[in-house]
């Protein structure tokens, strides 16, 4: 990268840094994920900006952050529904009902196996895929938190996770 582009990006950053910053958290409502979402726009401008001049950088950064912003809810928006088309529809029972209180040998059986179905999926679970769900699982991390943990991007932690989700479905399914 020559001298005026690096001198272009410290500057759209020393001016706007915060700026932008501020903008993507109305939009993802996260400081984290905002602080993640303006740091690639930062990096996919500094390589358009390599391959052509810019008319106006800084409406061109906002334009990219809010684009990342957009992306990264409408993954999490099909996350979250595809989460909610695997879980299955929770039994109601009644306030009165004996069965709410206790549980049959049966249903502790199968309790137990699906349990068993779920830490051998983990097991068959490739490492990162296995310590992104852990995190999130057990620990109650943020993707972002997760990502920063893991070195890796937060669109990576959410692959890694629906990976872990759809193994686990299928051996509990199995059974």
């Amino acid at each position: 990268m020559n001298k005026a582009r690096k001198t272009l990006l410290e500057k759209l950053f020393a001016e706007h840094g915060q700026a932008l910053v501020r903008f993507v958290v109305r939009i993802v409502r996260n400081t984290d994920d905002a602080e993640d979402i303006a740091q690639h726009a930062y990096l996919r401008l500094q390589k358009l900006s390599d391959e052509k001049e810019l008319e106006n950088p800084r409406a061109y950064l906002y334009q990219i952050a809010n684009n990342l912003a957009v992306d990264q809810l409408r993954r999490g928006k099909l996350h979250m529904e595809y989460i909610n088309q695997q879980l299955p529809a929770e039994e109601e029972t009644l306030p009165g009902d004996d069965q709410a209180d206790h549980q049959s040998p049966e249903r502790v059986l199968a309790a137990r196996q699906q349990l068993q179905s779920i830490y051998d999926a983990m097991d068959s679970l490739p490492l990162k895929c296995r310590q992104a769900f852990l995190l999130h699982r057990t620990r109650g991390l943020s993707y972002s938190e997760i990502a920063q943990e893991m070195n890796t991007s937060v669109s990576s932690v959410e692959k890694y996770i629906l990976q872990a989700l759809k193994v686990c479905r299928r051996r509990v399914d199995m059974n």
